[in-house]
Order: structure tokens, then sequence, then C-alpha cells
């Protein structure tokens, strides 16, 4: 039996054929495109199987953005995808969309330890709710609601809940992106763009001239990824503290889904950025703003908190749930 899986982001999008493995889906063939490059999902599907064809038994797609009755406009792409649409094209049996971070939470359960970085040395404990955040293109969220047995992945568009600052220069931030914005949401600050706008606002904040040589390899790269690897390589004092504040935000913006969910079973960090900035995540920044909850700080402090390592953890939850509905049917 083959199935499709996908995993659609504001960036790329990957694809791919999976059949059944011992204890997860088996990728056959993977393949990823620039989202912006196709007008819809159906021009890379049909791309994708032209290349690589195979009789499909069902297909499910990870899209960012909310999924209302099997359809959804994606948050960060011109497109709006439709499970009835992808069957009526391509003739396949079982068709389902389910959120990005959908697919990535049920993909959790599947990891191996070599694909899970540990950020404190507390316990994973089973049978409890677990939590995911991942920013990326935009910032997606999920919980795990442990029940009867089983962990049932819970869809979330908190990244586009209010962003709330924790001392004085990400008030000023917030203040920043009011005016420009009007609404402030948690994704304008943590992901892509939204690292971009905290550097930008510092910028601005501290009347600061950028060096030739960063404004330059901010006209020929994607801005986050020249803050990222100034910041990294340590090369620049700006994209240093601009990096420093995205990580604390990210760690408060973490602790906070970790009580809302008590999502005491595990927290963890997925999407494109996370593993790219580990060398900074694993600093104290994080853990200190994960764990800085007033009364609750000793609960935080017990909680498992992972890097997702896979960046192909979206396409196996993605395939598991594609299976299941072949399965079921």
């Amino acid at each position: 039996m083959i199935v499709m899986a996908g995993d659609i982001g504001g960036t790329k999008t990957n694809l791919g054929l999976f059949k059944k493995g011992k204890t997860r889906p088996s990728p056959r063939v993977i393949k990823t495109y620039p989202s912006r490059d196709a007008k819809d999902l159906t021009e890379l599907i049909a791309k994708f199987i032209q290349r690589h064809p195979a009789r499909i038994h069902g297909a499910c797609f990870g899209v960012a953005g909310p999924i209302i009755n099997g359809r959804c406009k994606a948050t960060n792409l011109p497109w709006v995808v439709s499970e009835d649409r992808i069957q009526r094209r391509f003739k396949w049996p079982h068709v389902r969309l389910i959120n990005d971070l959908t697919a990535t939470a049920k993909a959790i359960n599947f990891m191996h330890s070599r694909e899970l970085f540990p950020l404190n040395h507390a316990r994973i404990r089973k049978r409890q709710n677990m939590a995911l955040v991942a920013p990326g293109t935009g910032l997606g969220q999920a919980l795990l609601i442990f029940q009867n047995g089983t962990h049932w992945p819970i869809a979330s568009e908190g990244g586009h809940a209010d962003f709330a600052p924790n001392n004085e220069n990400e008030i000023k931030l917030w203040q920043h992106l009011h005016r420009r914005y009007g609404h402030v949401s948690v994704e304008r600050v943590l992901s892509g763009p939204g690292l971009v706008n905290i550097y930008d606002t510092l910028k601005k904040m501290e009347n600061y001239r950028e060096p030739e040589w960063l404004a330059a390899k901010m006209k020929n790269m994607t801005p986050a990824r020249v803050i990222t690897e100034t910041a990294l390589a340590k090369k620049n004092s700006l994209c240093i503290k601009s990096l420093k504040m995205f990580v604390s935000i990210f760690g408060a913006v973490a602790g906070n889904l970790a009580l809302t969910g008590m999502a005491t079973g595990g927290v963890y960090l997925g999407g494109g950025i996370s593993p790219k900035i580990l060398p900074k995540v694993k600093t104290k920044d994080f853990m200190q703003s994960f764990t800085n909850k007033g009364a609750l700080k000793n609960l935080l402090e017990k909680i498992a908190v992972r890097v997702i390592l896979n960046d192909k953890a979206a396409l196996i939850g993605a395939a598991s749930c594609a299976f299941h509905l072949a399965d079921r049917r």
C-alpha cells in the first residue's frame, strides 16, 4: 500500500510517497518545492506524480492554516486548498487535509531519541498531555491531549493570539509593531519575518548604522537567514541581540502553551527555525523564559523540553494519517 503525504508551508512544500514501515511510515521518495513558484497545490502534486507515478491508496496534506470542512485558505500563501478538488483531479479514493502542526504532532510519538535534542534534564512523562511550538514562515502551535490511551492532536491558531511583552525592550518592540500593524500577534515576533521585525525595531531604537557588508547580504539572501547566521557566527552585535530576544520570546511562548494545555508530558519545539538556532536555544535564555511563570515555576522546571531535529516530521505524521484513513475505509 502506497500513500502520499504533504507538508505545505509558506516557503516550501514537501511531498512524498510512503509505504508502511516496522514502526512508522517509510519514505519511498520525497521532493521539496518552493511554494510560491506554483499557483496552487494541485500544480505541485501533478508535477510530483508525473515524475513518480504510483497507485496511491490515500493522501493526507498538512497545510499551514485553519482547516474548515475540508478546505483551507493558507495563511502565508495565496492558495485555497480543498480535499474535494484534489480528489476530483487525481481520482484518489481518500484525501484528507489537516493542519501542518497536527501533522507534526502526529509524528512526535514516532520520533527516535536521536531525533530529539533535550534542552533540560526533565524526563518525558508518558500518558500526559504534550505541546508543540513551531516557528517558521509563520508560527504554529498544537496540543496533544491524552485520553483513552491515545494522544489526540488538537489544531490551534494560537500563533495569531496577542503577543505579551515581558520586559521594557519587548514593550518597546510591541509599541513599534503596534504603530505599524495595529494588532501585534505572537507570529509578528516569533517567526522568520518576526526575527526581521525584531532586528528592524532594535536598529531603529538604537539608531544603528548597518555595516555595508551586512546590508549587501540582506539584499542577496533571506534577511532572517542572514540575521541568524551572522548572530551564530558572532559577527554583528545587533544580530546577536535580535536572536537573543527572539529566543527569549520563544521560551516564554512555549511556557505559556505548556500551562494552557498542562503539557506535563513534554513540550516539543518544531518548525524550520528551531533546529537551525539550536546553539542559541541551548543557552539559558530559552529555559529561563520558559520557566519564568511566577507561582508555577517549579511545575515548568519538571516538564521535558525537546527540539525536533527531523525536518520531515510533518510528512511522517501526514503519512500516518493517510494510512489510517486508507486502512479504516
